[in-house]
């Protein structure tokens, strides 16, 4: 069985969208994207950071999917990272409200001896020098290591953040992000950019209208299935690198080839996510709901045409 370590924030957070209001409900890339990867059959670890305040119905929720919490540090008399939305109408935008860093600004990650050999690593979206520490803590060479990352870091940690990703193998940002760091309007020139920056594979992330994979001279493309309804897309993306990586570490296969099935089950499980708030959909979801999504992927981009 294969082993996934993750690092990411765990968070208590407020959201407002055009559907509705929610308060202090569990958000962060950690919890967002191990559930994404409890859906394959694996071993994850979280390792992130929280306060004493963080509600226990919220760890039981995450020890119920078999999510290994040895490494979820509890500060006594801390308070959880906190961050408050408000999307606009088109859910593309958003207001942040508050961002109370709290813990996590004097997070010092320690990942279990059990998880030092971890076949694959998801290096969630945090402070550059934290998602190194991780990896100079593993005793061999992970298969694949993923950074997930954004322009925050970009415009305050440029220097360690371009030194965190020569130690990688794919990282994944969404379009805007591309360009701003490589200074590269077009999304091919920009992943040819990164290559020289260290990682093998890019993943450039287009919300709603999908998700791009690049290898060298390689590219697939795989569209975000069209829906009835979006309640709230905190959490899409890192539930997208959830789905990624838990395949990947399930299936012990690092071709091309495979990644494309990757970003398939990544942009699958990320269609689930915003369909409710928060992690509340992600919790519940059904194997049997998620092989009938992927049957409506693969009708959605399936087609014979004959060629001249």
């Amino acid at each position: 069985m294969g082993k996934l370590v993750i690092v990411g924030s765990t968070n208590i957070d407020s959201i407002e969208s055009p559907f509705g209001k929610v308060e202090r409900i569990v958000g962060g890339s950690a919890p967002f994207i191990a559930l994404a990867a409890t859906q394959f059959d694996l071993d994850v670890a979280i390792v992130s950071v929280i306060g004493e305040d963080f509600p226990k119905q919220y760890l039981d929720l995450l020890a119920a999917r078999d999510i290994d919490l040895s490494a979820l540090e509890i500060v006594k008399g801390g308070k959880t990272f906190f961050w408050k939305g408000k999307y606009h109408n088109d859910l593309n935008s958003r207001d942040t409200l508050a961002t109370d860093l709290n813990v996590l600004a004097d997070f010092k990650p320690v990942v279990p001896n059990a998880y030092t050999d971890a076949d694959v690593v998801m290096l969630g979206n945090l402070h550059p020098n934290i998602q190194l520490s991780v990896i100079n803590q593993m005793t061999k060479r992970p298969k694949l290591i993923i950074l997930d990352t954004m322009n925050f870091w970009m415009d305050n940690t440029l220097n360690e953040l371009l030194n965190v990703i020569k130690h990688i193998d794919v990282l994944t940002i969404n379009d805007e992000e591309a360009r701003q760091l490589t200074g590269e309007y077009s999304l091919v020139k920009a992943a040819h950019e990164i290559y020289g920056m260290g990682p093998k594979y890019v993943v450039i992330k287009k919300g709603e209208h999908g998700a791009l994979l690049f290898h060298k001279q390689q590219v697939f493309f795989a569209p975000a299935l069209p829906l009835e309804e979006v309640f709230d897309p905190t959490g899409a993306g890192d539930t997208f690198a959830g789905g990624f990586a838990g395949f990947m570490a399930a299936t012990d296969d690092t071709s091309f080839e495979n990644m494309k099935k990757a970003v398939i089950h990544g942009s699958n499980l990320a269609s689930f996510c915003v369909e409710k708030f928060g992690t509340e959909r992600m919790v519940n979801l059904k194997r049997e709901e998620v092989n009938k999504r992927l049957h409506q992927f693969k009708t959605l981009t399936q087609f014979e045409i004959e060629l001249q």
